[in-house]
């Protein structure tokens, strides 16, 4: 596995298009921390997450310039931030007027040879080096099945008008969402802090049954 096959050369998966469309998301293995509240509340628990993920990615794509080197390292580029989301209380969806009642995973996606001792190698690292206690970070791989996806672009906010063309996407393909065992997943593929809000691109899962 070479870094054009991750990421960049997943296109199905990394660079839908605009239009709502059924996808079969294969499994994947991700570095992973839960919580809950708004997500852009300055020094919140969302924000300390994010720090920790990427501190933990770039721990192990570093690994190349060190003296040990997990077997199977290929040169990557780190994936995008990802998240799921859901309501408090299991309320279906996701409700943009209440963000201090998301409960999230923040997620970033995992070359093949990150395994449980590259993982624990990493949490030792970024302690010693950084100086980072990144033990609330987990291993995980995440089989996300089949989703309705649509590419978003513009602010955050208005993401509820892609929803809705995604929603009338699924009537008209007989499926329904499965918030029951799956959440709204979202990947950021552009930096916040460096892009115009009316630049930015979301990707937007939403996870379906048949009806």
């Amino acid at each position: 596995m070479d870094d054009k096959l991750f990421v960049k050369g997943e296109k199905e998966l990394y660079a839908p298009k605009s239009e709502p469309a059924l996808i079969n998301v294969p499994p994947m293995k991700f570095f992973m921390i839960d919580g809950q509240g708004n997500p852009n509340e300055a020094g919140g628990a969302y924000m300390q997450a994010v720090s920790l993920l990427y501190a933990l990615s770039y721990t192990v794509k570093m690994s190349k310039m060190g003296d040990w080197q997990p077997d199977g390292y290929f040169e990557y580029s780190v994936a995008p931030l990802e998240g799921l989301w859901q309501m408090a209380d299991d309320v279906p969806g996701v409700d943009y007027e209440h963000k201090e009642l998301f409960q999230w995973t923040a997620m970033i996606r995992q070359p093949d040879f990150v395994t449980e001792e590259v993982y624990r190698w990493a949490l030792s690292e970024a302690l010693r080096k950084k100086k980072m206690d990144a033990s609330a970070v987990l291993l995980k791989t995440y089989d996300e099945g089949r989703c309705v996806q649509c590419m978003h672009t513009g602010p955050y906010d208005t993401e509820p008008a892609t929803v809705a063309r995604m929603e009338a996407f699924m009537r008209a393909n007989g499926v329904v969402g499965d918030y029951k065992h799956r959440r709204h997943h979202e990947l950021y593929l552009k930096d916040p802090n460096r892009t115009a809000p009316e630049k930015l691109k979301t990707i937007l899962r939403i996870p379906v049954i048949a009806s």
